[in-house]
């Protein structure tokens, strides 16, 4: 393949998944499934035609854990804080919580019941397919308005938090002990610190670079400390929406010092600049990622009736868990916030980060893909009906 043919390609990638992307504001379709269909049509093709390809799995990690830090900040960039927006947060981080906790024991169950391994084993594979994804279900929310559209982008962010940390502390601690839990609390306490020396750092090197490269650098400062976070198991994803939520609100704080340390002329415009720069990033990333995953799957192992049935099981219990949980405990609910918990990037993620001796053979990446496609579709369907709802509600 020439360096011409290749450009011809990526290009061609990023021209599909921006008029997906329109098709999706008219249609309320995912743009994220339309580029895993994408990504399995041209593993069609290219099985068809015997082309020779790169392994791509290699990059699939590096590129989601970017596409996550980027679409994370990307919604908390777009967040304001106000006291009576505490009422919606906590209720935002209690669904996470609940929720997440009710799936992954459901989910453990199931999985208990099709493979009969470990309580252990079930339990981290669970995980993966418990988490929402935040960065299909932050541009999604879209659609919504109002609190309904911030409580999305806080509880999914919450929830790949949640998740996280329950992740890593699970695999890395296969015997539960006194120190399991003082580590997981020591390990909270640090990234909450880190988070507000990161967050008061980056927002004092804004104001100060002059030079006409600046938010690459911010970005790559942001990467650079959740990549080291990360490898000590701490739970980055809170530094990257703490400081987004920092930058939004920087300018309500009244404290003299702080004014006239951090805030500058020139703060809002870079934020505005800062937060274009991070959500076309992201579109780039988004695109690559859900295309490669959907041409690395194998989509002839979907024809397995068991895989098929498992796997719609485990969707309805998702749902089931998350209607119950917003029907007794959201009042504020249209209904559409229940379809809006599609599997993603963070689930991928996870489930490419179990270590081999915890895999599954059962629960391979055709099971993995099924119900991140299953959950899209669903979420497709729940916002299209939405959709025709409120037309069919205005008089003509």
């Amino acid at each position: 393949m020439t360096t011409y043919t290749t450009l011809i390609i990526l290009s061609g990638l990023v021209i599909f998944s921006y008029l997906f992307d329109l098709v999706a504001s008219k249609t309320k379709l995912p743009s994220v499934l339309l580029l895993l269909l994408l990504g399995i049509g041209l593993h069609v093709l290219v099985d068809q035609l015997h082309i020779q390809t790169f392994d791509f799995l290699k990059v699939l990690p590096t590129l989601g854990t970017v596409g996550l830090i980027l679409i994370v900040f990307e919604g908390a960039l777009e967040l304001k804080y106000e006291r009576e927006k505490n009422k919606l947060i906590r209720g935002a981080f209690l669904s996470a919580f609940f929720i997440l906790a009710a799936t992954v024991s459901a989910i453990t169950f199931i999985i208990y019941q099709i493979t009969g391994q470990d309580f252990y084993r079930c339990f981290t594979n669970a995980i993966p397919f418990s988490v929402i994804s935040s960065a299909i279900a932050i541009p999604s929310a879209a659609a919504l308005t109002g609190k309904s559209k911030e409580f999305i982008i806080y509880e999914s962010s919450f929830s790949d938090i949640l998740g996280i940390i329950l992740f890593n502390f699970a695999v890395t601690n296969p015997h539960l002990s006194i120190s399991s839990f003082t580590g997981l609390g020591l390990s909270t306490l640090l990234i909450i610190i880190l988070s507000i020396i990161s967050c008061i750092l980056l927002l004092y090197l804004m104001g100060k670079i002059s030079h006409h490269i600046k938010f690459f650098l911010i970005i790559s400062i942001l990467i650079l400390v959740y990549a080291v976070g990360q490898s000590y198991h701490l739970s980055s994803l809170v530094l990257v929406l703490s400081f987004g939520l920092f930058l939004n609100n920087a300018d309500a704080i009244e404290h003299f010092y702080f004014r006239s340390m951090f805030i500058y002329k020139n703060l809002s415009r870079d934020l505005e600049q800062l937060h274009q720069l991070s959500a076309e990033t992201a579109f780039i990333i988004r695109t690559f990622f859900f295309v490669i995953f959907g041409f690395t799957m194998n989509v002839y192992e979907l024809n397995n009736g068991i895989t098929l049935m498992n796997g719609v099981f485990i969707l309805m219990t998702i749902y089931l868990i998350r209607i119950i949980y917003l029907k007794l405990f959201r009042k504020e609910n249209s209904g559409t916030e229940s379809v809006i918990a599609p599997r993603g990037l963070i689930s991928i993620l996870l489930y490419y980060n179990l270590p081999p001796s915890l895999r599954l053979p059962e629960i391979g990446t055709s099971f993995l893909f099924l119900v991140v496609l299953g959950s899209s579709l669903v979420m497709s369907i729940g916002l299209l009906a939405s959709k025709k709802m409120v037309k069919a509600e205005i008089p003509a």
